[in-house]
């Protein structure tokens, strides 16, 4: 069999396998961190960003069903306005990006993402010590930020976790209720611009990726069962390790 054919399909089934975990409350955003860099190993940046698409709408179909009707509506209404306008802003990007054939540069903006989630998670336990006075627009800052990364290279969750953070959300219930929710709306709003371009989301490269799909709701039920029996920091901080190596592969590779 063809190696370069079975790095890919190990390649997806990671992914989808990360993204079950993640959906499952097991190792926070790292795991989803990882995936479009991971993919684009091996595809162009452009297909890595939009094949993740439809798997992380699986695992967020799941991830709201494990927490219906968990979520704070209130945030989610004060963090979807700016975040539209982030998804727009950054779907323009990627769309030019793909469609002038400037993979490299996507490529290495993917990688500045990505080590960004990396200093977040290694400085985010400071952000619970800072002397904080909440703001409304702190909320549309967050929001915004959430979506543009969302949309340039699926990682949206450092901005918008740092505000929950500082809004001091101590229900983890109610925190990955209302993560799950807000992502979700993120990702239907980015899938019709994924679908109208093909230099971003491939319908065969979607199709040959759909056997990996009931990876999800594995991967989720792993998570889920799994979350208070395994270390999660142990298991984060490998998944930082491994991050971290992503993303400086990914910036000069």
């Amino acid at each position: 069999m063809n190696g370069k054919y079975m790095d890919f399909r190990i390649v997806v089934a990671l992914a989808c396998l990360f993204i079950g975990l993640s959906k499952g409350g097991f190792g926070g955003p790292v795991p989803v961190a990882m995936l479009t860099p991971l993919l684009s190993l091996i595809m162009p940046a452009s297909q890595a960003v939009g094949i993740v698409l439809v798997p992380l709408l699986i695992g967020d179909v799941i991830a709201v069903s494990f927490y219906w009707r968990k979520w704070d509506m209130a945030r989610v209404k004060l963090l979807l306005p700016a975040a539209i306008i982030g998804i727009i802003i950054g779907e323009i990007l990627l769309i030019s990006l793909a469609n002038s054939g400037q993979n490299l540069v996507l490529k290495r903006i993917l990688g500045a993402f990505t080590l960004m989630v990396v200093l977040y998670k290694v400085g985010s336990n400071q952000l619970k010590m800072l002397k904080y006075e909440p703001r409304q627009w702190h909320g549309h800052v967050a929001g915004w930020l959430a979506g543009f990364g969302s949309a340039v290279a699926n990682v949206g969750a450092p901005p918008y976790t740092a505000y929950m953070l500082l809004q001091n959300v101590t229900d983890p219930v109610k925190f990955l209720g209302t993560t799950s929710l807000f992502f979700m709306l993120v990702n239907l709003i980015k899938l019709p611009f994924v679908l109208t371009s093909s230099n971003i989301l491939d319908l065969h490269l979607l199709v040959s990726i759909l056997w990996a799909l009931p990876i999800i709701p594995l991967g989720a039920y792993v998570g889920r069962r799994f979350v208070n029996a395994i270390n999660p920091k142990v298991f984060e901080n490998m998944m930082l390790v491994l991050l971290f190596g992503l993303s400086i592969f990914t910036l000069f590779g």
